[in-house]
């Protein structure tokens, strides 16, 4: 359905005062408005602990939008407007009667709007909220959008947008996905993975299945190995107390990375629909295994110096913020290749890509001198920073002699080589868009969240039995031993 013809929508926001509202939602929402892509009318409504009024909670908006450095003051009158949609709501999740007076504040609306408005629960909270505000949305009776007494009540939707991480463990997870199943749908729940709904991931589907000259090598018989790396320079800042309870693999690894593996090496679909996709990434998830049995010869995990001095950290804390594992997808398509998975905190580096290595070929017409010289192939989706695809490939260098040099094929969203100029949407912007529509395409779903805890959870039990590696902040961790294999002379060519 155009979003434009969608019926009148609520946001409800609980969490309206944190970090997620501030750094994301606010001005995901506001270029959603702004581009003529939200619902007409459409309201947001925040609810915090916070003692805000109408005004201030609009003031807080404001402040957010026009202190981002994309702000342009030629949109002033545009975040007038937009502001004037936003109310605020003053409650405590463990309090009931706080979800009644939000369901009156609801009701006023679509009396003012004389129509059921269809009703988005966003939870900008920390999972461990989760249960309490599921239990008391469906108490208050705030899962029922409507009153029969409002118009076209039967004919509104009820959604809720749930952050990772989905649960800690495997046995948690499944208690949290039972909970979800006693008060809604599967097609009303939208688990969000914002790293599906960036654009060089969503790229990959057609990457891969729309083009002839890529998906018929990929395979173990053309592919050498597989890297997915997140990579942050920043540390964890204010997020001590949440990291230090889960760490990096479960913070990244479980959902992110997994979910980026998945789409690499998930089957064909056959249809563009959100059901076919989420099958098919779902699918591939179970045949993700340890690349061997031993932790020291699969995990390296590390932390950085200072983290255990950070705020709400434990003092003898062994949470890593560091991961890297080697893991293999034990079916046909991929058996016996090799994928290494990555991420950290407070690295030298701050990026976010896929990194394919395709087999040199078996006859080369190379000059005699090459000795012992690689030249792989290499293609790198680069997801952040500068979004693109790139393709490493190998040409004569110019002159008398027969030498090989290095060239590249690039695709850039952000139009430095005049490839692509257009603005695309920010994944939150996707995120939001896409649960309005109603399309599930970019949500996890109930068997792949599953599958990827079923993989984590004795991970997460090897990663304790392996040595943290201490590293500066600033720098990268070391990593040899069962990854020196690893490392090639090309793989940081991209």
């Amino acid at each position: 359905m155009e979003i434009k013809k969608e019926r009148p929508t609520v946001l409800v926001v609980f969490g309206a005062t944190g970090d997620l509202f501030k750094k994301k939602l606010a001005k995901a929402i506001f270029d959603l408005y702004a581009a003529g892509n939200l619902p007409r009318p459409f309201r947001i409504v925040g609810f915090s602990r916070k003692p805000l009024s109408h005004d201030d909670f609009r003031a807080n908006i404001r402040e957010i939008l026009t202190a981002d450095k994309s702000f342009d003051a030629l949109r002033a009158d545009i975040i007038d407007s937009f502001t004037r949609l936003a109310y605020y709501q003053k409650g405590d999740i463990t309090d009931l009667g706080t979800y009644a007076k939000l369901g009156e504040t609801l009701e006023k609306m679509d009396r003012e709007a004389n129509v059921c408005m269809n009703k988005l629960f966003y939870l900008a909270v920390s999972p461990l909220h989760y249960k309490t505000i599921f239990e008391n949305l469906s108490k208050s009776g705030l899962t029922i959008p409507c009153a029969p007494t409002v118009p076209e009540h039967s004919m509104a939707w009820y959604r809720v947008l749930v952050e990772k991480p989905f649960g800690s463990d495997e046995t948690e997870a499944m208690n949290l996905d039972k909970l979800l199943g006693r008060f809604f749908k599967e097609e009303q729940i939208y688990r969000i993975d914002h790293y599906l709904a960036k654009e060089t991931i969503q790229n990959i589907l057609t990457f891969r299945f729309s083009n002839t000259l890529f998906e018929s090598l990929w395979n173990k018989e053309n592919i050498s190995r597989v890297e997915i790396k997140i990579l942050e320079s920043t540390n964890v800042s204010a997020r001590g107390s949440f990291y230090d309870s889960i760490g990096a693999l479960k913070d990244m690894g479980q959902s992110h990375i997994l979910s980026m593996l998945a789409l690499i090496t998930m089957e064909n679909p056959g249809a563009l629909s959100p059901d076919a996709i989420r099958k098919a990434r779902a699918k591939v998830v179970p045949f993700i295994k340890p690349y061997d049995k031993r932790p020291d010869k699969y995990v390296v995990r590390g932390q950085y110096e200072g983290y255990v001095a950070e705020s709400a950290v434990n003092p003898v804390s062994q949470t890593e913020t560091y991961f890297k594992i080697k893991v293999k997808v034990a079916n046909k398509r991929w058996r016996s290749v090799p994928f290494y998975l990555e991420s950290g905190k407070a690295l030298g580096e701050a990026k976010s890509e896929i990194i394919i290595y395709f087999k040199e070929p078996k006859t080369c017409i190379c000059p005699p001198s090459i000795g012992n010289h690689t030249h792989e192939n290499i293609l790198t989706f680069r997801i952040q920073p500068n979004e693109g695809i790139t393709v490493l490939f190998w040409a004569k260098n110019s002159g008398f002699d027969f030498g090989l040099d290095a060239k590249q094929l690039s695709f850039l969203y952000n139009g430095k080589e005049g490839f692509e100029t257009r603005k695309f949407p920010d994944a939150y912007e996707r995120v939001l868009y896409d649960c309005i529509r109603g399309d599930q395409t970019l949500f996890s779903s109930t068997d792949e969240v599953m599958a990827q805890w079923k993989f984590i959870t004795p991970v997460v039990r090897d990663l304790s039995s392996v040595p943290l590696v201490i590293y500066k902040q600033g720098e990268n961790p070391e990593v040899r031993g069962a990854f020196s294999e690893y490392d090639s002379e090309y793989q940081n060519v991209n």
